[in-house]
């Protein structure tokens, strides 16, 4: 029997195409989001189609305590993970000070504390079942700091940073870390970012789907790839961030949000 892949964030966007990827190559599926109606859609429409279980738990991952809610949840429904997907995460848009600590922190927790935690949790069992798989969703903004998305590039940077550091850790264990970087992608990102009107026209412009980013991520992962940049244009501005003077990349990114 296929192993669980469990998948944070997994009602929409990124996450729920990911979701599909992996029901597609028959692994059963646990959903983990905070919209039990969107959650208990997809998993029927993926169990339907591919014929595989799929299980969801709608949780807010922001809130204290809830890693360990899930985690109560794998352990009593005796759910034998075998991939897990990191990527429950969100951004905040604009200036520092438009948001209270606590709007930065509870980003922060879900962006960072949450990846930590379930992948500490859930390591023995993943080594137990290998070959395993991590995957973390970072974000091309991980490459540069990022005024008017200064916490959240920050957060992502810490993603990557850390998968980097964790495939070294695990490379004789069986379980494998991927990172993958995407840029703009048509979810609902940039609303719940409030991302302002000059940022929205350039990302309109350099769009991804998430069913694209999806495959490329998947693929990267059984692959057994260190890390990957999703699409070309991405790429490209990843070389430039590396070629051009810090100072300037972060002004260029900065005109984008208004700064």
């Amino acid at each position: 029997m296929m192993p669980f892949a469990l998948i944070t964030g997994g009602s929409k966007g990124i996450g729920k195409s990911i979701a599909t990827e992996l029901a597609a190559r028959r692994y059963n599926l646990l959903l983990v989001a905070r919209d039990a109606s969107l959650l208990s859609a997809h998993a029927s429409y993926v169990s339907e189609k591919y014929g595989i279980e799929a299980h969801y738990l709608a949780l807010d991952l922001s809130q204290t305590g809830a890693t360990q809610v899930l985690m109560d949840w794998i352990i009593s429904n005796n759910y034998n993970v075998g991939v897990l997907v990191n990527n429950a995460g969100y951004g905040l848009s604009g200036p520092f000070t438009k948001y209270s600590a606590n709007d930065h922190l509870e980003m922060m927790r879900v962006n960072m504390e949450v990846p930590v935690a379930l992948t500490s949790a859930l390591l023995p069992m993943l080594t137990r079942n290998s070959p395993a798989y991590i995957l973390n969703i970072a974000s091309s903004a991980a490459y540069q700091a990022v005024p008017g998305l200064s916490v959240y590039a920050a957060s992502k940077s810490f993603v990557l940073s850390f998968s980097r550091g964790l495939r070294h850790e695990l490379k004789n264990t069986g379980v494998y870390v991927t990172a993958v970087s995407p840029g703009s992608t048509d979810t609902n990102f940039a609303n719940r970012a409030d991302v302002g009107p000059k940022a929205l026209k350039t990302a309109e412009k350099v769009n991804m789907t998430p069913e694209a980013v999806a495959k490329i991520a998947v693929t990267a992962l059984f692959d057994k790839k260190p890390e990957v940049i999703t699409g070309f244009i991405n790429k490209l501005g990843a070389f430039f961030v590396w070629l051009l003077p810090k100072k300037l990349a972060e002004s260029i990114a900065a005109s984008l949000y208004g700064l």
